[in-house]
Formats: C-alpha cells, sequence, structure tokens
C-alpha cells in the first residue's frame, strides 16, 4: 500500500473566539444538529475553559472550539481519517514528517498533530470501534 491509507475526512474544525455566537450561526443559521459540545478539561491562554462542539455532515463533520485562536493567517484545519493509526504514525515518521504532538486519545477517538512542509496542521484521526451491542 501506498501512502498512509486515509480513509475520509473525519472533521474539520473552526477556531471561533464566542463559542454561543457560532453556536447559534451553525445551529440555527445552518440548520447543522449539535452531536457533541463537552469541555476538554484544559483553558485558554485567557483563562477561557475549552470547549469542543461539533456538527455532524454525512461521514464528516464541522468542529468548532476556543481551542486556538483564529490568526487571520491560516484556514481551517483538516482531520484526515485513517484505517490504523498506530502505522499512519510510523510511515509518516519514515518521512521525516514534522509531529505537532503526540499521539492523543478521547473517548472517541485517537490523532495525532503533524504539520506539512509549509508548516500547515494537520490531525491524522482514528475513531475508536463501535460498541458491540
Amino acid at each position: 500500500m501506498n501512502g498512509i491509507g486515509v480513509k475520509e475526512i473525519a472533521f474539520v474544525g473552526y477556531p471561533v473566539t464566542d463559542l454561543d455566537r457560532a453556536r447559534d450561526f451553525y445551529g440555527r443559521v445552518l440548520g447543522l444538529e449539535c452531536t457533541l459540545d463537552h469541555p476538554v478539561g484544559i483553558e485558554t491562554e485567557q483563562g477561557d475553559a475549552i470547549r469542543w462542539i461539533e456538527y455532524e455532515i454525512g461521514n464528516g463533520a464541522i468542529a468548532i472550539s476556543n481551542a486556538w485562536p483564529p490568526s487571520g493567517q491560516s484556514g481551517p484545519g483538516a482531520a484526515l481519517e485513517v484505517a490504523d493509526l498506530d502505522i499512519a504514525v510510523e510511515r509518516l515518521r519514515a518521512e521525516g514528517v514534522t509531529f505537532k504532538t503526540d499521539v492523543m486519545a478521547s473517548p472517541s477517538c485517537r490523532f495525532v498533530g503533524i504539520a506539512d512542509p509549509d508548516g500547515n496542521d494537520l490531525t491524522i484521526h482514528q475513531h475508536n470501534p463501535a460498541p458491540e451491542n
């Protein structure tokens, strides 16, 4: 197999400064259904609690968060869904890709932050398997 086995875009993240205003826009104005809204458990440099909010669209999602400030110099970040995060990380390391984070985990996924050759941030992401009923 060539590459790292990207399957789909998991989510596109947008930085926001006012979460209530953003929720109104994405929910009421655009008509998207909020499928996840939770505190991350850390604070911004200004001391605000960081929240992560998602709106699922098809197999992917739009995520909004105050986790990172809008810079005015870069666009949204993409998270690329892979079948096996460990294999992807191994292949990216072998290619000398810059890693911005260690592999991290949440209740729904595992992910790692990398940078492209121009320094743009990307997330390599793997959803956790769905629980068996």
